[in-house]
């Protein structure tokens, strides 16, 4: 199984309604690519401030494997989701961490 692990730093005009919105979208997928194992969303709790550099908001997929990964990736639904996540974050694509793992 893959764990494909988002963390992003909205900018700070981005309303919790905007931020819910995307997230649904997100989930959605779901039910579009066979082989989402889970989807989950939580916000970053961590007193860290100067470490959390302000990515305060994490989301993560877990797949059945790299080709449901690979086939997420490629998938227009999923970019142009993820093209309207960068557009709400500060620094835009600076404002995207990712992180893939096994588990």
């Amino acid at each position: 199984m893959i764990r494909h692990l988002v963390a992003l730093r909205f900018a700070p005009d981005i309303s919790a309604d905007t931020k819910k919105s995307l997230m649904d979208d997100l989930a959605g997928l779901s039910a579009h690519i066979d082989g989402i194992l889970d989807f989950q969303v939580r916000d970053n709790v961590s007193v860290e401030d100067e470490l959390v550099r302000g990515f305060r908001h994490l989301f993560w997929f877990d797949f059945q494997d790299e080709a449901v990964r690979d086939t997420y990736l490629a998938d227009p639904v999923h970019q142009s989701i993820g093209a309207r996540i960068v557009a709400t974050l500060e620094g835009g694509a600076d404002g995207v961490f990712v992180m893939d793992f096994s588990v």
